[in-house]
C-alpha cells in the first residue's frame, strides 16, 4: 500500500471511528505532543503524536485487527488473558471491553510507552481488572538491554536499528508472567517487534499447557522464520486457525487448542 493511499484511509478512518476525528486530525496537523482519540462515550485513548505509536489504536479500534469477537468470544466469562508487549493498552482496553468479567496482566517493556499504557488504563476505569507491568517479557528473569526511542515508537525492543537510546530494564519469563497472571491463562497476545523468538523460543512447551489461544505478530529477525514458532506452538498443542501474512516473514497468526469456525 503507498503511503499517499494508506493517509488518505487513516483520514477517513480517523473521521469515521472516533467521535472527535476532526479534532485528532487538527491535532495531528498541529504536531500536538498528545492525542486523545475519543473511541466512544465510555473509552478514550492517550497517544503519542508519532506515526508509529498512533498504528496500534487504527489496528484494534478502526480495523478490529485480533477479531476479538470471533476469536475469544466462546470462552469462559471470567477469561484471562496475558498482553506481552501491551504498548498503550489497545489490546488490553479493547479485550477487558468485551469480557467486563475478564481480567487482563499486561506487560511493556518500554518506560515512556508504559506511562501511556498506565495512563488509559487507570483513565478508562480498568485498573481493577488489568494489571500492568513495566517489565519485558523473556527468556530469562533479571535484566537485559533495551532499546527505548520514546514516544510509543514501534521501534522500541531488542532488535531496534543501530543508534537508539539503549537502557537495562527489568524482564521475566513466559513462565513467570503467566504464574502472576494467576491460577489460569486463556489468552496470550504477543506483539514485541522481533522479540517474539526470544520470548517463546525460550519457554517450554508445557508452560503454554493451560492456554487455549494464542494471537501474535511475528516479524523478520535474522536467524529465525515463522516455521519455528510454528513448530513450537504444534508441541504445546496450538495450531493455527487463521494467518494473515503481509510478507513471507512478517504478518499476524491465530492460534488455538480447538477448532474454530473462519
Amino acid at each position: 500500500m503507498s503511503r499517499i493511499t494508506l493517509a488518505a484511509r487513516r483520514v477517513r478512518q480517523t473521521l469515521v471511528d472516533f467521535d472527535n476525528g476532526t479534532a485528532v486530525l487538527t491535532a495531528i496537523a498541529r504536531h500536538k505532543p498528545e492525542l486523545v482519540f475519543e473511541v466512544d462515550d465510555d473509552l478514550t485513548v492517550i497517544c503519542p503524536n508519532v506515526a508509529g505509536a498512533r498504528v496500534p489504536v487504527y489496528e484494534v479500534f478502526a480495523e478490529d485487527a485480533y477479531r476479538l469477537d470471533w476469536f475469544t468470544g466462546d470462552l469462559p466469562a471470567d477469561v484471562s488473558a496475558v498482553d506481552i508487549g501491551g504498548h498503550i493498552g489497545c489490546f488490553s482496553m479493547a479485550f477487558a471491553r468485551l469480557h467486563p468479567q475478564g481480567r487482563v496482566q499486561t506487560f511493556e517493556a518500554s518506560p515512556t510507552t508504559y506511562g501511556f499504557l498506565s495512563r488509559n488504563i487507570t483513565g478508562n476505569g480498568f485498573a481493577e481488572r488489568v494489571t500492568v507491568n513495566n517489565t519485558a517479557v523473556s527468556s530469562k528473569v533479571g535484566t537485559l538491554q533495551f532499546a527505548d526511542n520514546a514516544g510509543g515508537s514501534g521501534l522500541n525492543g531488542i532488535t531496534a536499528p543501530a543508534g537508539s537510546t539503549v537502557i537495562e530494564i527489568p524482564c521475566t519469563t513466559v513462565a513467570a508472567a503467566f504464574a502472576q497472571a494467576g491460577d489460569r491463562v486463556d489468552v496470550v497476545k504477543i506483539d514485541t517487534e522481533g522479540a517474539e523468538y526470544d520470548i517463546v523460543l525460550g519457554s517450554e512447551p508445557a508452560d503454554w499447557a493451560g492456554v487455549q489461544r494464542v494471537v501474535m505478530e511475528y516479524h523478520p529477525v535474522d536467524g529465525h522464520s515463522w516455521e519455528e514458532l510454528e513448530e513450537f506452538f504444534a508441541k504445546a498443542g496450538l495450531t493455527v486457525v487463521r494467518q494473515e501474512p503481509l510478507t513471507p516473514r512478517l504478518g499476524t497468526v491465530w492460534l488455538s487448542r480447538t477448532a474454530l469456525p473462519l
